[in-house]
């Protein structure tokens, strides 16, 4: 028996699998608001009753690419920062104190960057997913909450690499006009309690921005305008990371 289910698992995943594949194609050749269910069954040679035993509507379909695609690109971040974490473990050990200290304090700039270029070069490599969860909403439909962990991955990484540096080396507190501060407070309150609210609203602000950029470069609104969109890129995610507190405190 155990064995029988364990095929009929492996089946119902190979074909949910299937099913996802050809939906992103449509996706990438139509659009999401063009996303059919009957079409999907069509190209797989499916009848349209056996693919609704899998996602029985389109929004549920939807919704399993977009937490797919949140969960693709939370992953290429996590493992960016991952990696410059391990190297930075590594040299912790060596005995140039000079260049550790120097290192230990451009460590949170450099794990914004990075997390940040693995962004950009998975949404230029996924264009298509990347405008599905960061591009014109999806006419008649709307993301349920179940999204939320997977869409949150990002947002999350950026605070942690904040929260980093104001339990270490300390932050550089960004102004916070007093108009702006009820909101800043409640955002903290909400979203990172043991950051200043200067601090949470500039991250905020940064992270909308730095996807801003992203969109710019992906849907071409930096056409015949930036050439260089490596550089650019990383110059302005710098700015954005200087902007929400990752930079020396003064003293």
């Amino acid at each position: 028996m155990s064995t029988a289910r364990g095929a009929r698992a492996r089946a119902r995943e190979e074909v949910t699998a299937a099913i996802k594949d050809e939906a992103r194609r449509q996706l990438a050749a139509e659009g999401a608001a063009k996303l059919s269910l009957r079409a999907v069954a069509r190209e797989l040679g499916m009848v349209s009753s056996a693919l609704y035993r899998y996602f029985p509507s389109r929004d549920d379909l939807l919704t399993a690419l977009i937490i797919d695609a949140y969960d693709s690109v939370g992953e290429a971040a996590e493992q960016a920062d991952a990696a410059l974490l391990e190297q930075a473990a590594k040299a912790s050990g060596t005995s140039d104190t000079a260049n550790k200290n120097k290192a230990e304090a451009l460590a949170p700039v450099r794990r914004w960057i990075a997390v940040s270029e693995a962004v950009r070069a998975w949404a230029l490599a996924h264009p298509h997913e990347y405008a599905l969860i960061f591009g014109s909403p999806v006419p008649g439909y709307t993301a349920p909450l179940t999204t939320v962990p997977a869409a949150s991955r990002v947002g999350l990484l950026f605070f942690s690499i904040v929260r980093d540096a104001h339990q270490g080396q300390g932050l550089a507190e960004p102004p916070l006009p007093e108009e702006l501060r009820p909101e800043a407070e409640r955002l903290a309150a909400d979203l990172a309690p043991d950051l200043p609210p200067a601090v949470v609203a500039a991250l905020v602000a940064a992270w909308a921005q730095l996807f801003g950029l992203i969109g710019f470069e992906l849907f071409g609104q930096f056409n015949r305008v930036v050439e260089d969109r490596a550089a650019f890129f990383t110059h302005a995610a710098t700015q954005l990371a200087h902007g929400a507190g990752l930079v020396p405190p003064r003293t």
